[in-house]
């Protein structure tokens, strides 16, 4: 357990099988917001496969693999293809199974931090051509809103001050980095793009400074690609060293 603060309090600690497998749960809420929040944990196959049910290796030489997902009640819940919210979802626990580390569940943080009945009216103001930042502008409301205080102190809690991060949202290394986690390795999260929600991709791509390609899908609209975490083996992560000196981009970030 780290030193430092943690504003969290966790619950008990339970199994949680999965289509993606088993993992360790545990429930936290935020003293200062009251919000709940949910940690998912898993050794990983080979370390599951020689017995070690340790869901975290810290100190050694397995970093482990860590996802802060923002809740998104279209995406996650409904499959939305407005956002890549839900595959990003379904990979991340794949891979996390496959890898061994810890998905942290971050509860009100719908529409980067806006909330529902604000995204539905973002939404609308899509509908009618600006992009998912200008929308947010339009309704006088910030790019993003999220905090990460209290994933970093779930982190602390468990044990995990040393991770792999996998994302594409250069804030999200930053702001953890703030708060004492070291940011070892940063792993992409990216998913194929489609029809509905390529534009989307493309905005936080190139006003948003996520490390996405954001390629336009060979699909049209209403079709279903193959979802590579449900059903395709997950291929190696292609994993880059975390930058040491970038500059944190000052508009708000997803993903």
């Amino acid at each position: 357990m780290s030193g430092h603060p943690t504003g969290v309090a966790g619950g008990p600690v339970v199994q949680l099988p999965t289509r993606f497998g088993t993992f360790v749960a545990q429930a936290w809420i935020d003293a200062e917001t009251g919000a709940e929040h949910l940690s998912l944990s898993a050794p990983g196959e080979a370390a599951e496969a020689r017995g070690d049910v340790s869901a975290q290796s810290q100190g050694g030489a397995v970093v482990p693999l860590v996802r802060l997902h923002s809740e998104c009640l279209t995406g996650d819940v409904f499959g939305s293809y407005r956002c890549d919210c839900g595959e990003q979802l379904d990979y991340a626990l794949a891979m996390i199974h496959r890898m061994g580390g810890t998905l942290v569940y971050l509860r009100g943080h719908e529409g980067r931090g806006i909330g529902l009945a604000n995204k539905m009216r973002a939404y609308s103001l899509q509908e009618a051509g600006a992009d998912t930042v200008e929308a947010n502008e339009q309704l006088g409301l910030p790019v993003d809103g999220r905090d990460y205080a209290a994933a970093a102190g779930i982190l602390h809690s468990l044990g995990l001050s040393r991770i792999d991060l996998l994302s594409n949202n250069p804030l999200k290394r930053a702001d953890l980095s703030r708060h004492g986690i070291e940011v070892v390795n940063v792993v992409p999260a990216e998913v194929p793009a489609r029809a509905e929600n390529v534009r989307y991709l493309q905005t936080k791509r190139d006003r948003m400074h996520h490390a996405l390609s954001a390629a336009s899908p060979a699909t049209t609209p209403g079709t279903t690609p193959a979802d590579p975490a449900r059903t395709a083996p997950i291929p190696p992560a292609s994993i880059s060293p975390a930058p040491k000196h970038a500059t944190p981009p000052t508009e708000g970030h997803t993903a």
